[in-house]
């Protein structure tokens, strides 16, 4: 009996002190702050975010960068290792030209970004867990090698002779693509302070003088966009490149809707989920290229027509398009122009048939190669996004598209025209019954009503 009770004892010593080693772990996790999401990363200042997993399985790998890593995330990563080295030697030759000109050290350089670290810590949604020399060197080296690259494709600084960044022609365009994902930014005040610190007399003498005009000049032949944009945004202010190039995009003129005025009588809900184009076809509403326009994003519905200007469907907006809907989604202080036009563009095009109708009408310039890679992309990108139509820029458009369809008059006018005007043999076939069947009511009345 002792020997049992000694032992009934024993385990209940042992749970107990199973459960205090448990309890010591839990207080320690209190304290402990979030490594993935940081505390931060609800704040204005927060807009450098790993993309959400679902968008990642619905979009694949675009918002991973493929050549060069810039910032945190990817850094370090096997298959980036290659162009570090290039950094390292971009970082070089900006400081032996610096020196020379006005006498900086590298020194100079890290107390620069030592400067806005914690401000820059405070852009990442997750803790960067890397002291703070090893932090500063990393702002240091990405940032002055963005720097320099700009510098050099706008001829600012000459390329050196057989530079195997510009010699190699696919590695450009991987550039145009990284410096624009998501994951892969750095604070655009960072890369502001080290372009004041190097900028020189020659920086100076260059129409595109600001950091905001050289980006531009840089990823402008990629994004087909008129040299007036480098005057135009040369102060546009941004949070990192990509908030930057995405920014450019914003229609001025197109700021969010406004609540409508309805009147109180007419008890309506409209349905704000609009057809695809083969419906919206059946109801008489067209889709019309809308020219000489400052972005894509502007779309308007007038006289039965949805207006749109062209947009170019290639590699960089496979990447661009999706890293921007990522970046509305995450960020709390951003309109939502790229997720609502994506949402509209989910719309309109359900089939292979509705991509092809858009690239009759000029609206879709596709380099994809076929209707359904197109659709596929689309529809992928207007899944598993939080969309308020409330407070979307084209709500106006919604609604009126939704009253045009469901009215029963415009319906029946194209279900005529489509009937007997589908076609010049139709046309023809109606004009004949109907002068048939005009004399025959005159050869009845003459039959009647003999002379």
């Amino acid at each position: 009996m002792k020997m049992e009770q000694s032992a009934n004892a024993s385990v209940q010593d042992g749970e107990e002190s199973l459960l205090k080693i448990r309890i010591d772990r839990m207080h320690k996790k209190l304290k402990e702050p979030p490594r993935l999401l940081s505390p931060t990363a609800g704040k204005s200042t927060c807009s450098i975010f790993r993309v959400p997993q679902t968008m990642i399985d619905s979009n694949g790998r675009c918002y991973e960068p493929r050549v060069v890593s810039v910032g945190p995330y990817h850094r370090g990563k096997t298959q980036l290792k290659m162009m570090e080295e290039h950094k390292w030697r971009y970082l070089n030759a900006l400081v032996t030209r610096t020196h020379e000109t006005k006498s900086l050290t590298l020194e100079d350089y890290m107390k620069t970004a030592k400067n806005v670290e914690e401000a820059a810590r405070e852009v990442y949604s997750e803790s960067i867990h890397m002291d703070s020399d090893e932090f500063n060197e990393m702002m240091v080296l990405d940032g002055c090698f963005i720097l320099e690259l700009f510098r050099k494709v706008s001829d600012v600084v000459p390329f050196q002779q057989d530079d195997p960044l510009v010699t190699m022609a696919w590695v450009l365009p991987f550039f145009n693509r990284d410096f624009l994902r998501l994951e892969n930014q750095i604070p655009f005040f960072v890369l502001e302070a080290l372009f004041d610190l190097t900028r020189s007399d020659d920086d100076e003498r260059q129409s595109n003088s600001s950091l905001q005009s050289l980006a531009f000049a840089f990823f402008t032949n990629t994004m087909d966009r008129p040299e007036q944009d480098l005057a135009r945004f040369k102060d546009l202010k941004a949070k990192h490149l990509l908030d930057l190039v995405r920014s450019s995009l914003i229609p001025e003129s197109k700021l969010p809707a406004k609540s409508r005025t309805t009147n109180p009588e007419k008890k309506k809900t409209p349905s704000y989920i609009i057809h695809s184009i083969s419906k919206l076809r059946q109801a008489g509403i067209k889709i019309r290229e809308l020219k000489d326009e400052e972005s894509f994003l502007v779309v308007r519905f007038r006289h039965g027509a949805i207006e749109m200007p062209r947009i170019v469907v290639d590699d960089f907006m496979g990447s661009f398009f999706p890293n921007c809907v990522a970046y509305e989604q995450c960020y709390v202080a951003c309109s939502k122009h790229f997720t609502t036009y994506a949402t509209l563009l989910d719309c309109l095009m359900n089939i292979n048939k509705d991509v092809e109708y858009l690239c009759e009408q000029k609206i879709i310039e596709n380099y994809f190669g076929t209707e359904s890679a197109v659709a596929g992309f689309v529809n992928t990108l207007g899944r598993d996004v939080a969309f308020d139509i409330e407070k979307c820029y084209l709500k106006e458009l919604f609604i009126e598209v939704n009253e045009y369809y469901n009215n029963s008059r415009h319906v029946t006018w194209a279900s005529f025209k489509n009937t007997y005007f589908s076609s010049p043999w139709s046309f023809i076939s109606a004009l004949a019954a109907l002068i048939l069947l005009i004399l025959s009511i005159v050869q009845t009345i003459f039959t009647v009503y003999p002379r």
